[in-house]
């Protein structure tokens, strides 16, 4: 799964501990999810996607399939 928190974070200038903080996850978590390492719950991904005040979909899009 791809996604563009990376680009999120930049927007709003915070970086992945206090991303981690107001979602109550670990860093570790956000940059796993960053990196491609882990996949979010649903529930983590909209949280994420409400946290920026955006579309799921523009946070997470499906890989292409090879």
């Amino acid at each position: 799964m791809l996604n563009t928190i990376r680009v999120e974070r930049a927007k709003m200038n915070i970086t992945q501990a206090e991303l981690a903080e107001q979602l109550h996850v670990s860093r570790q978590t956000i940059h796993s999810i960053e990196t491609g390492k882990f996949v979010p719950s649903t529930v983590l991904a909209l949280k994420i996607a409400r946290y920026f005040n955006v579309d799921f979909s523009e946070v997470f899009q499906l890989a292409e399939e090879v």
